[in-house]
């Protein structure tokens, strides 16, 4: 078992930064994948990137390439979100989620654990 919580969410103008963390803890992750997504009220859950925690290899969506970055302390067990540049389209409740092993894994359903979610609004 493996649980996750974010933090890190908050209100920000357009054009801001914020910076997401998701601690783990439970099973030993060294080998899983990590996933952050997000959702804006009555959409669909939306993959924004992942990276796997041995290798640090990361993969995002195109939508927030160039703007948002994943990163992990293994130290801590903990990945971040990093996210520069925002737009009001950015707002969402985003989520982190972890599945064993490794894959460019960017649909929820490859995942098996979530994180309770943290809202991030981006006002105009």
């Amino acid at each position: 078992q493996v649980q996750l919580v974010e933090s890190g969410g908050g209100l920000v103008q357009a054009g801001g930064s914020l910076r997401l963390s998701c601690a783990a803890s439970g099973s030993t992750i060294s080998s899983y994948t990590m996933g952050w997504f997000r959702q804006a009220p009555g959409k669909e859950r939306e993959f924004v990137g992942t990276i796997s925690w041995s290798r640090g290899n990361t993969y995002y969506a195109d939508s927030v390439k160039g703007r948002f970055t994943i990163s992990r302390d293994n130290a801590k067990n903990t990945v971040y979100l990093q996210m520069n540049n925002l737009k009001p389209e950015d707002t969402a409740d985003y989520y982190c989620a972890a599945r064993s092993g490794v894959l460019r894994a960017t649909t929820p359903k490859q995942y098996d654990y979530w994180g309770q979610g943290t809202q991030v609004t981006v006002s105009s």
